[in-house]
C-alpha cells in the first residue's frame, strides 16, 4: 500500500495537518530555544567566573587545594577558568563564533566535573546542573544558522552564508 494514499485518509487527515501545524510552529521557535538557551548557559558560566574574579585570593586557594584540574598548574587553572568562563560567556550571549564558545564552555564544565566530582556528588543538584548545561552546550556546537545569532547577520554582511552542520 502507497504510504501517500495512507496519509490522505479521511480518519489520518485532520492528524496529518495538525502535525503540520505544530512542527511547523516548532521549527519557527527554534530560533528562540538557541536564544534561551545561548543566554541562560551564558548567564550561569559568566557568574561563575565573575565570582573568581570577585574574590582572587579565595579562587586561587580553591584551585590550589579542592579543585584537581587535571595536567594543569592550580594557577594557570585558575586563571584558564576565569577567563574562558568570562570571555567565552560574553561571546556565547551575543551569538558570535557561538560553536567555539559552546564548545569552550563545555570542555570547562566537564573539567569542572572532573576536577571536583567527590565535592559535586555530595551537593544535592550540582551534578544534575552540569549534566543540562553540557546538554544545552553539546546542542548549541550542533546548531547553527539562527538568525538571532550576531555571526548570522555577520556572514550575511560578509556575503558570505553561515555555516550548518549537515542534516541527516
Amino acid at each position: 500500500m502507497n504510504m501517500d494514499h495512507c496519509l490522505k485518509h479521511p480518519f489520518l487527515q485532520p492528524m496529518v495537518m495538525l502535525w503540520h501545524l505544530f512542527s511547523t510552529t516548532a521549527m519557527a521557535l527554534l530560533p528562540l530555544a538557541d536564544l534561551i538557551m545561548r543566554l541562560y548557559v551564558a548567564h550561569v558560566f559568566f557568574n561563575s567566573g565573575h565570582s573568581k574574579v570577585a574574590d582572587w585570593p579565595a579562587t586561587l586557594d580553591l584551585f590550589q587545594h579542592e579543585y584537581h584540574v587535571p595536567l594543569l598548574n592550580p594557577v594557570v587553572a585558575a586563571y584558564t577558568a576565569a577567563a574562558g568562563e568570562l570571555g567565552l560567556s560574553v561571546l556565547l550571549a551575543l551569538g558570535l563564533g557561538t560553536r567555539f564558545a559552546a564548545a569552550g564552555l563545555f570542555i570547562l564544565n566537564i573539567t569542572a566535573v572532573v576536577s571536583y566530582y567527590s565535592t559535586l556528588v555530595t551537593v544535592p543538584g550540582a551534578l544534575t546542573d552540569h549534566l543540562q548545561w553540557g546538554i544545552m552546550l553539546l546542542v548549541l556546537v550542533t546548531s547553527g544558522g539562527s538568525p538571532l545569532r550576531s555571526e548570522y547577520w555577520l556572514w550575511r554582511w560578509v556575503g558570505k552564508q553561515p555555516c550548518s552542520v549537515p542534516r541527516f
